[in-house]
């Protein structure tokens, strides 16, 4: 599944279960379940390339990683993206960057600032 490789590469999470219709990845406090859409209603789905960036949902995963820079570099290799460098800021002790995966769905790395 190419969103489960994407999260693995570029936030780090180590794969626990593959499985048909599942993947689960982990990292030492978080959990992420990627799970395969029945064929029927993927058959229905146009992925665009680039992805369509989807902003208008409940919920943004947020992801601490080491470095957001090497994030950065990895993320198109994967299929995503980040924003570029002048869309970082800081919130909350961290540097902050938004990025898309594979199939557009937002998500955000945070770098521990020291």
């Amino acid at each position: 599944m190419r969103v489960s490789q994407f999260y693995s590469r570029v936030a780090g999470l180590v794969v626990r279960n593959m499985e048909d219709g599942f993947v689960v990845l982990e990292s030492s406090a978080f959990e992420l379940v990627i799970v395969a859409l029945p064929a029927q209603i993927a058959a229905q789905i146009q992925i665009a390339s680039p992805p369509v960036k989807r902003q208008d949902t409940a919920i943004k995963l947020a992801f601490f990683v080491p470095s957001i820079a090497n994030a950065r570099s990895v993320a198109p290799g994967a299929g995503g993206a980040l924003n570029s460098l002048e869309r970082e800021w800081q919130f909350q002790g961290a540097r902050v960057c938004d990025g898309h995966d594979p199939e557009g769905n937002i998500f955000q790395l945070r770098e521990n600032v020291l």
